[in-house]
C-alpha cells in the first residue's frame, strides 16, 4: 500500500527556515494535486498550500504568502515547502497530501485528498 512519507520538520526559532519533503513509499501514485496542511493542537487541520500539476497552478495559504514556498517533481510524486521566516503561530503538525483523482480547483478542502502522510513536527521557538 503507498503511503506518504514526511521529513524536514524540528524545532527552529522564530525568523528561522525549515523545508520539509514527502514522497510516496512503496509505487508511485499518479496525482494531479499535492498539498500541504497542518494542525495545531486543539485546532482543525489547515490548508497551508497545493500545487495542481495539471493546471500549473500553485495556491497558498494567505498567512503564509511570501514566506513559504512549495515545490516539487511530478513524475517522481515528491513535494516540498521551504518555510521561511517562521513564526510561532506556524507551530503544527504539517501533513502532506496527494489527490489523485482530481476533485476540482478547490484546493484547500481536505476531503478530496485521498492519501495523507502519518505528519511531522514543526516546532517554532519565540
Amino acid at each position: 500500500q503507498v503511503q506518504l512519507v514526511e521529513s524536514g520538520g524540528g524545532l527552529v526559532q522564530a525568523g528561522g527556515s525549515l523545508r520539509l519533503s514527502c514522497a510516496p513509499s512503496g509505487r508511485t501514485l499518479s496525482t494531479y494535486v499535492m498539498a500541504w496542511f497542518r494542525q495545531a493542537p486543539g485546532k482543525e487541520r489547515q490548508f497551508v498550500a497545493a500545487i495542481d500539476w495539471s493546471a500549473g497552478k500553485i495556491t497558498y495559504l494567505d498567512s503564509v504568502k511570501g514566506r513559504f514556498t512549495i515545490s516539487g517533481h511530478y513524475a517522481e510524486n515528491v513535494v516540498y515547502l521551504q518555510m521561511n521566516n517562521l513564526k510561532p503561530e506556524d507551530a503544527a503538525v504539517y501533513y502532506c497530501a496527494a489527490d489523485t483523482s482530481y476533485g476540482g480547483s478547490f484546493y484547500m478542502s481536505a476531503s478530496r485528498y485521498d492519501y495523507w502522510g502519518q505528519g511531522t513536527q514543526v516546532t517554532v521557538s519565540s
